[in-house]
């Protein structure tokens, strides 16, 4: 067994919590009586955003008094149904997953639905089938902040790249319509260069080298996910353009996610804004909703008591939408959209210990 602690964002504690990690045949079912027990299938362990998760969530299912059993499913459809078996060999009574294929989860849905086990899925909503309810924030407004900012950045004029994420992903296509839906309406002087990326940093930075080569008169560029971060930077240094936004060689970079690191490149100069997905409200929500699931608690659509929206996005899911701010080095205003300062204290990202 593996207990990890890290500093939390208060839910009122409770009691104390064992983590298991379960592997091909670890760990065992719960005592009868005991705490409840739920399951957290970590989508994968290969960037920042979900490092941060995987640190928030043991903190928060301590808190609700909760028996938190883990597993990795590393980004493999195949390998996330197996785990979901796994969990249920465990005794689980309700599972948490992060899907990034989301057009394949069905299955994984209805073996879990066969166990009367309740799902909430975080991050992404699976494109068919039920779920309890997703925790998640608005991934269109994520595009549609990207593209304010560098819309306002570029004076309505230009050329630039948008690393998308993995069109398969519902995230992937939310972020992406997101994006080039407001640039059609608001910069239509804009043109926009789409590349799909599948969630892979290196597929990034070799398709933004691409594009640099073919028009290097581009101005901006929107990275779906922090894992295009570090590779892009590097494609910026080679080209003699990641230089401070006072230089007129300065390419305007948005990226998403909200990590430590974006935060600080922020402040240095280095890139110029992101979108703060909330790492540690994904973990929080995800596990009250599991508990309210066990409980037999239902909800509906509005506001809720935690500065987000339940949506209905078809029957038998609702959404919970979560705030997602767009965070930059001075914490203006672009084209009617606020944002916050990279050096906020509120952002998850300044609050990891």
């Amino acid at each position: 067994m593996k207990t990890r602690r890290v500093r939390r964002i208060g839910l009122g504690a409770v009691s104390a919590l064992v983590v298991t990690v379960l592997g091909a045949c670890g760990g065992s079912a719960s005592d009868p009586g005991g705490a409840t027990v739920v399951g957290v299938d970590y989508p994968r362990s290969d960037t920042d955003f979900w490092n941060a998760f995987m640190q928030y969530t043991p903190g928060f299912a301590e808190e609700l008094g909760l028996e938190l059993k883990t597993t990795n499913s590393r980004n493999d459809v195949a390998k996330l149904a197996t785990n979901s078996q796994s969990l249920i060999i465990h005794g689980v009574e309700g599972v948490a997953l992060a899907p990034q294929n989301t057009a394949a989860t069905t299955p994984v849905l209805r073996q879990l639905a066969a166990q009367k086990i309740p799902v909430v899925t975080l991050d992404t909503r699976p494109d068919t089938g039920d779920v309890y309810m997703v925790v998640r924030a608005d991934n269109r407004a994520y595009g549609e902040k990207a593209c304010r900012f560098l819309g306002t950045k570029l004076g309505g004029e230009g050329k630039v790249v948008m690393l998308q994420g993995d069109l398969a992903s519902v995230n992937g296509r939310d972020r992406t319509d997101g994006f080039n839906a407001c640039m059609k309406k608001h910069y239509p002087r804009i043109k926009v260069f789409g590349e799909t990326t599948n969630w892979d940093g290196t597929i990034a930075a070799q398709k933004l080298q691409a594009n640099l080569t073919a028009h290097p008169d581009i101005k901006g560029i929107y990275m779906q996910s922090s894992l295009a971060l570090s590779g892009s930077l590097q494609v910026l240094k080679q080209q003699g353009l990641l230089v401070g936004p006072e230089d007129k060689r300065h390419v305007f970079v948005v990226a998403n996610d909200g990590t430590p690191r974006e935060l600080k490149e922020i402040a240095e100069g280095k890139i110029d804004a992101t979108v703060s997905q909330p790492a540690d409200l994904y973990a929080k929500y995800a596990l009250y909703y599991l508990q309210a699931a066990i409980e037999g608690k239902t909800f509906k659509p509005g506001g809720t008591d935690h500065d987000s929206t339940i949506v209905r996005i078809r029957d038998g899911v609702l959404e919970d939408q979560l705030s997602a701010p767009l965070v930059t080095a001075d914490g203006g205003t672009y084209d009617g959209v606020p944002s916050l300062r990279s050096d906020d204290t509120s952002l998850w990202g300044n609050n990891l210990d």
